[in-house]
Formats: C-alpha cells, sequence, structure tokens
C-alpha cells in the first residue's frame, strides 16, 4: 500500500492542535484516531491491483530520432471505479533526458469493466532494443487517503534502427549510376564493362568506340555504347572491435561506419548488384547473405540495429578467413575498420594478399576532424605541441594508407559526415572502370 500526500496533510494538520493545547500520546490518538480508520476504510474500497489486466500494442520498430507509440489497454473487470495512477517504466534511453517523467506515468479512471488505453511515447537516444520494464500501478480509494500498490509484467520490445542520415546523398549518386548505365545522354566506354547497344557516331564520340563491321553492313559509322556491369557480388565487413567503439564528435566510429554501409547497400541494389554483410571482431555478430533485392536494406537496418563494439582487438585471420568463405568467386569487399597504424600493421597487413588477389578490396575508415583542427593550433606552448600530434597522427594515417594502397587496396578516409558519400563515388568510380 501506499500514504498519500493528502493523508499526510491530513494527519499534520491534525497533530497541530494536539501539539498546542495538550501534548500527549492520547492527544495523538484521539485527533488522528479517525484518520486511521478512513484510511482503512479508503484501502479497503480500492480497486485491487492484482485484478486488473493489462495488454501492449503498438509500434514495433523505429529509426533513431524518431518517436514510437506504445499503447498499454487496462482492463478494470471489478465493479467498482478504478483511480490510479500508472507508470509504465522503459530503459533511460528510450527517452531524451528530462522527458521521462511526462511521458511514462499516466493518471486514468476506468468505470467497472471497461477499459482503458494509454500510450507512452518513445524517442529513444540509442540503436538496439529496448524491452519493457514493469508496469506498476497505485489503485486509489474514493477519499484519496490511502492506495493500493502493485506490479504488472507486460512484454514488449521496440527495435532502434540506424537512423541512416546519409540517404540525402542517394538521389545524386543515383543520377550518376543512371549516366553509367546510359540511361541518359552521356553513354561511357570502359575496359571491362558489359556491351550495349549500337548507335549512330555523333562529333566527339571516342574513335576507339567506333565498330567498323557494323559501320561496313550499314554504309555509316557506328559506335559501341557500354553499361556497368551488373549482377556483381559486393560483401561489406564492419569492423565491430575496439576500434570502432571510440567517439568521433558525438557518435561512436562503428554508427558512422553503419551509415555508410546503408548509402552503399542502397545504391548497388539499385545498380543491380548483390550485397551481403558480415560483422566481426572476433567472432561473427551478424551476417546477412542471399537476400533478394527487395529484402537487402530491411535486413541489413534490422541487422545492425542490435550491432555494439566490442572492447576487444579485432582477429584480422578470422575475418579473412570469413571474407573469404563468404566470397568465393571474385567480389569487391568493402572493409569498413581503422587506419591506426598498429591493427593494420600487425593485423591486416600480412593477410592482404590473401584478398587482393581474389578480390577487388575497398578500406573505409572514419577520420576525426578534430585532428586536421589541431594541426593548425598556434599561438602559445600548448597551440604547438598540439599542432605537433596532429601532424604526426596524420602522418602516421597517409602512411598506412600508403601501405595499403601498394597492396591493391583502394583508401577510402573521410570525417564522419563525409564517409557515406565518399565511399559511394569510390563504388561509382570502380564501376565506371568496370573494376568490379
Amino acid at each position: 500500500m501506499a500514504l498519500t500526500g493528502r493523508a499526510a496533510l491530513l494527519a499534520a494538520l491534525g497533530s497541530i492542535p494536539v501539539g498546542i493545547l495538550e501534548p500527549s500520546w492520547t492527544g495523538m490518538l484521539a485527533a488522528n484516531g479517525p484518520l486511521a480508520l478512513a484510511c482503512a476504510l479508503d484501502y479497503t474500497l480500492a480497486v485491487p491491483v492484482r485484478t486488473l489486466t493489462l495488454a501492449r500494442s503498438g509500434d514495433t520498430s523505429v529509426r533513431l530520432g524518431e518517436h514510437a507509440d506504445v499503447h498499454l489497454t487496462l482492463t478494470n473487470p471489478g465493479t467498482r471505479k478504478l483511480r490510479a495512477r500508472v507508470r509504465d517504466a522503459w530503459p533511460p534511453s528510450s527517452w531524451r533526458p528530462g522527458t521521462e517523467s511526462a511521458a511514462s506515468r499516466h493518471t486514468v479512471s476506468v468505470p467497472p469493466g471497461e477499459r482503458r488505453r494509454l500510450t507512452t511515447r518513445l524517442v529513444p537516444t540509442r540503436r538496439g532494443d529496448r524491452r519493457a520494464d514493469r508496469v506498476t500501478i497505485r489503485s486509489l480509494g474514493p477519499l484519496g487517503l490511502l492506495a493500493r500498490q502493485g506490479t504488472h509484467t507486460v512484454p514488449w520490445t521496440v527495435r532502434v534502427l540506424p537512423p541512416f542520415t546519409s540517404r540525402k546523398h542517394l538521389p545524386s549518386r543515383l543520377a550518376r549510376l543512371r549516366e553509367l548505365d546510359g540511361r541518359t545522354s552521356v553513354l561511357t566506354r570502359g575496359e571491362g564493362t558489359e556491351f550495349d547497344s549500337l548507335r549512330d557516331y555523333v562529333p566527339g564520340d571516342d574513335t576507339r568506340s567506333i565498330d567498323w563491321r557494323a559501320t561496313a553492313r550499314q554504309n555509316k559509322v557506328a559506335v559501341r555504347t557500354w553499361r556497368p556491369e551488373r549482377d556483381r557480388h559486393i560483401l561489406i565487413c564492419v569492423d565491430t572491435g575496439r576500434t570502432a567503439a571510440g567517439r568521433v564528435g558525438d557518435a561512436p566510429r562503428l554508427d558512422s561506419a553503419l551509415d555508410a554501409a546503408l548509402l552503399l547497400t542502397a545504391l548497388a541494389v539499385r545498380a543491380g548488384d548483390r550485397v551481403d554483410l558480415l560483422a566481426h571482431d572476433r567472432r561473427p555478430r551478424a551476417q546477412v547473405q542471399g537476400r533478394s533485392a527487395a529484402d537487402t536494406l530491411p535486413a541489413f537496418v534490422n541487422a545492425m540495429a542490435t550491432l555494439e563494439a566490442e572492447l576487444v582487438e579485432t582477429d584480422a585471420r578470422s575475418l579473412v578467413s570469413m571474407v573469404l568463405r563468404s566470397a568465393p568467386r571474385r567480389s569487391l569487399v568493402v572493409l569498413l575498420t581503422t587506419l591506426d597504424a598498429a591493427p593494420i600493421e600487425e593485423g591486416l597487413l600480412p593477410l592482404l594478399p590473401q584478398l587482393t588477389q581474389r578480390h577487388t578490396v575497398v578500406l573505409a575508415s572514419v577520420a576525426d576532424p578534430r585532428v586536421a583542427e589541431m594541426t593548425t593550433a598556434r599561438g602559445s606552448v600548448d597551440a604547438v605541441y598540439e599542432a605537433a600530434a596532429g601532424t604526426q597522427t596524420r602522418s602516421q594515417r597517409d602512411r598506412t594508407a600508403d601501405q595499403l594502397t601498394r597492396h591493391g587496396v583502394h583508401v577510402v578516409d573521410a570525417a564522419p559526415d563525409d564517409l557515406a558519400p565518399a565511399l559511394a563515388d569510390a563504388y561509382l568510380a570502380l564501376k565506371a572502370a568496370g573494376r568490379l
């Protein structure tokens, strides 16, 4: 049971005259005895919490930054009217700071045999599954002095999906893809691309694209048009080891990597390619393979929702082994990992020949804009040391990128907001050159 503020106030008011006129335990009991009887009667008339039935409905998934409405249906099967305060408890990351109290607490009145629906609006601040905790109900009596209190467990899970903020770059990349695909006036010819059709020669066309046999047959110059390869296999590997937990700005590196992977996936699917996903550190954390074009992006988003960086060193040998098993034929392998010297030189670099001799490899890494700001610091001794540290860090990343390039790896190193479009541009460049 729970004592309300009204009962405490009445007890205090009743004790004041007794304390002034005749301060004794007898006087206190005489003044508060009727209040105690009223509280006992109020408790008896309050609707028992255990007899109530609860059920949930509403949203089961939501993108990070958006809101989800979860409905709690409260049914009163008794013969007395229910007056209650309800707290629908969820993990703290289900709300923005300071909004939990208003969103999770409800006041409700339910007549006998009726039901009421309470709506809790969640605005999650982190990816992953948010599971409902207990529902606490405080059933008040008609006098509002004493309340019955109890809890119910009503399971419900809301999956918080990645926000996919880079989707704003998708229309411009799709326009470039249509140019490569020959669906606009810009027709391309690249080594290793697929033959599309013949058309009449116009001034400015590359003379190497002239089809002399077709020209001889129709007595006018004909040129070949080409389109990028289709139905190529792309394997996106996301490193979920300790380096992915480092924060750049307000978000961990992993979130920026996932956003870049989603943009690349959406673009590649529209280009007619097959895309698979592998998240790995010491062991596979998520894997999506063999999905149809319509199911690929939803499956990726769902798999990425629960990914978290693990504070362990990534096992590069296990990662390369998984890549080779997942991509037995020539593929584009995109590694979303770090450019830090130690993990690359000690882990990935010795194993790169196994990948590059069978696949086209792109390594994409999140760069910290703060390092570039540090290199320009001047004006004091501390600023000069800061600039030296930033320059050294930048030189190490450039040296590591050069080593990877000499091994045949295409390196994309960009700030969090620029990584997704830069990776998409690298994919389009490889597609235009017939390197997939």
